[in-house]
Formats: C-alpha cells, sequence, structure tokens
C-alpha cells in the first residue's frame, strides 16, 4: 500500500524554465526600450497601465531559472491612484450621511460627517507613492532587473559571442543610464 501512494508535487509549483542566450537578449533590448518608454510619464504619478504591464513582466521573468533567486524578493507594482481612493472615500462618506443621521445626534453626526470630508481633502496632500507605485518607482524596479541582467552578463554564464555580449552589454547600459537619469531628474 505504501508502495502506491505517490508523492505529488502541489500544482502551483512551477518547474522554471531555462534563460537562454537568445530570451537573455531579447530582454536586454527590451530593457532599453522599456527605460525609454517609462520616461514619457509624469514621475510622481501612478500609472495603472503601466503597474499592470509591469506586473505581467515581471511574473514572466520570475519563471527563468536564472533570475528567480534574485527577483523573487522584488515585489509587483501597486496599481493604486489617487482618483480610485477618492472614489472609496467619497462613497463611504455618501453611505455615511444616509445612515448616520437616524443612529447619532445632530452634533455629532456633523462631527463625523465633517471630519470624514477634512479625510477626504487631505488626501488631496499625500503623496501617491504612499498607496501605489508611481512611475519613479517602477523605474527603480525596472533598474533592479537591468543589474541583476548586468550582473548576469558580466559573470559569462551566457557564454554570449563577442558581438552579442557587447550589444546586450550596449542594451543593459543604455537602459541603466535612462533610468538613472530619470530617478535622478525626478529627485531635483
Amino acid at each position: 500500500m505504501i508502495a502506491t501512494q505517490q508523492t505529488r508535487m502541489p500544482r502551483h509549483a512551477t518547474e522554471l524554465t531555462p534563460l537562454t542566450r537568445k530570451e537573455f537578449y531579447a530582454l536586454a533590448s527590451h530593457c532599453r526600450k522599456y527605460a525609454s518608454h517609462l520616461a514619457c510619464f509624469d514621475q510622481h504619478r501612478v500609472n495603472l497601465k503601466e503597474c499592470n504591464r509591469f506586473n505581467g513582466w515581471l511574473r514572466s521573468l520570475k519563471q527563468y531559472d536564472l533570475l528567480a533567486p534574485t527577483l523573487t524578493a522584488l515585489k509587483p507594482a501597486r496599481p493604486v491612484a489617487r482618483w480610485q481612493v477618492m472614489v472609496i472615500m467619497i462613497v463611504m462618506w455618501l453611505i455615511m450621511a444616509m445612515t448616520l443621521p437616524g443612529m447619532l445626534s445632530r452634533q455629532m453626526l456633523t462631527i463625523v460627517m465633517a471630519s470624514w470630508l477634512f479625510t477626504i481633502v487631505a488626501n488631496l496632500f499625500i503623496p501617491e507613492f504612499v498607496y501605489g507605485t508611481t512611475v519613479e518607482l517602477l523605474e527603480a524596479k525596472v533598474l533592479l532587473i537591468v543589474d541583476t541582467l548586468l550582473e548576469l552578463l558580466n559573470s559569462g554564464t551566457m557564454e554570449f559571442t563577442e558581438a552579442a555580449f557587447f550589444k546586450a552589454r550596449e542594451d543593459l547600459l543604455a537602459a541603466h543610464t535612462e533610468l538613472r537619469q530619470q530617478i535622478d531628474l525626478a529627485h531635483r
């Protein structure tokens, strides 16, 4: 009976795919294009489309055997924009305005509603990076990925030809420079 029982791997445990030279070369080129693409957006704002795009890309990167150990600590982007938080707060304020009048005294209701309205207005002064991932933070995450790819390339693990090595290195260094420049400009 013991011999017939099989130990099964859980379904969520997926096998990592090997990172080939062709895929690495394509990743290096994609990093360069992606760095230039991110430079087109406001650095201090959350861009929901770019957050979701990054999260999909990060999931695919974590499937590679050589990148998974380093990128497992990298958290996905939080696609939460200010307008979403504002809508939720306003809806809650409206629900409170409809349900609380029968439960609280007039004076207490005025205090609760005014303080909630103050909270809604105060939310306009909270930086977006507190609740969502801004483009600047996305660039920092992409920079970490570029640095990981550069380390992998420089270690000689990929065994590129000389021409392919220098082209991939050029793409990764250009992406690194673009991302560093955008992050530095965001702090001026």
